[in-house]
């Protein structure tokens, strides 16, 4: 195993707006064991030249060593490598990461929660769409509910720091299932966050404003919380409401533009950078990698691309000049 450096690679890693970098999205795979119609088009075939478990730990060191303080892992279904367990290992020791999060299926769950969090893994972001068996093969086209549910119960019994259950919601689909789902993981002591559909695959979108309203005509209290930039729990796109028996959060990229504050890069399992969902800025670090480059190239290029992320993702301006992949291209 190649031994990694630690001394910081200053100044902050910043993008061309100023922002400062502090969370790494690093997809370890655009495959997955599901075939969601938003996230997972048949015609994506996905990549062959993925990164090992050593590469990823180089790229992620860099990162810290430039000042990001938290590894998400993502896919795809980051749960099919076979490695996946070295890969957090390596990720979770790494002086300066201080939260190693996953977001997952959790049809693995079941059998690995535990050695995830064994791992390191402190934070766990779980996909679950619906309750209902019919409108989960719809939604999946494969895949296994049952696998699923038995995967978020193991998860809610081994302590993790947190547990979010995201839900992209569709009209027409699992909309009418919001109140349920607010339910079902408050019960496991699970915060739900519901998600705006964003233009990657099929589906319409419902505005969060209208799932505020669903959710207190069934009965809901909801109360606001104060947005603290820069907590923990508030350093990412959500907003969250509290109500009598937990929190619920929702996303929303189309009608909340959350892009003034970005704190993240994302690198895609063959270790392209890429600064933004819909922006174009990108750095081939496996390139450079394989190609002999030292941390400090890395990092150079790194700033490079950031220096070319735009101000915000623009999902909805017509002609924006974008380039939108799928969404297990780009790393969830």
């Amino acid at each position: 195993m190649t031994e990694l450096q630690t001394t910081p690679l200053a100044p902050p890693l910043r993008d061309a707006q100023g922002r400062v970098m502090t969370y790494l999205r690093l997809s370890v795979t655009d495959r997955c064991n599901f075939r969601c119609a938003y996230c997972s088009p048949a015609s994506w075939g996905g990549r062959k030249d993925l990164l090992t478990a050593e590469e990823f730990a180089r790229i992620a060191s860099v990162f810290a060593r430039l000042g990001i303080r938290r590894v998400r892992l993502t896919g795809g279904e980051p749960l099919i490598r076979p490695d996946i367990l070295d890969i957090a290992q390596r990720l979770a020791a790494l002086p300066g990461v201080a939260h190693l999060a996953i977001t997952s299926n959790a049809s693995r769950l079941e059998t690995l929660a535990l050695p995830l969090r064994e791992a390191g893994v402190s934070q766990l972001n779980l996909s679950l769409d619906t309750l209902e068996t019919s409108t989960f093969r719809s939604i999946s086209r494969q895949g296994d509910l049952d696998a699923v549910l038995r995967g978020i119960d193991a998860a809610a019994h081994m302590g993790f720091a947190s547990l979010k259950l995201n839900v992209v919601v569709m009209r027409g689909v699992n909309d009418s299932e919001v109140p349920a789902l607010v339910a079902y993981a408050h019960a496991r002591g699970i915060t739900p966050r519901f998600i705006e559909l964003m233009p990657f695959g099929q589906g319409t979108p419902v505005p969060t404003a209208e799932l505020l309203e669903r959710l207190q005509e069934a009965g809901l209290s909801l109360t606001p919380e104060p947005e603290e930039p820069g907590t923990s729990d508030t350093a990412g796109p959500a907003r969250y409401w509290r109500t009598d028996a937990g929190r619920v959060g929702f996303i929303s990229p189309l009608t909340r533009n959350f892009c003034g504050g970005c704190n993240r890069v994302r690198v895609a399992s063959n270790g392209d950078l890429r600064s933004c969902l819909g922006g174009r800025a990108q750095a081939p670090l496996h390139q450079l990698i394989r190609g002999g480059a030292s941390d400090e190239e890395l990092a150079l290029a790194v700033r490079r691309a950031l220096g070319d992320k735009p101000e915000g993702h623009r999902f909805t301006d017509a002609g924006n000049g974008a380039t939108l992949l799928p969404m297990m291209g780009i790393g969830g």
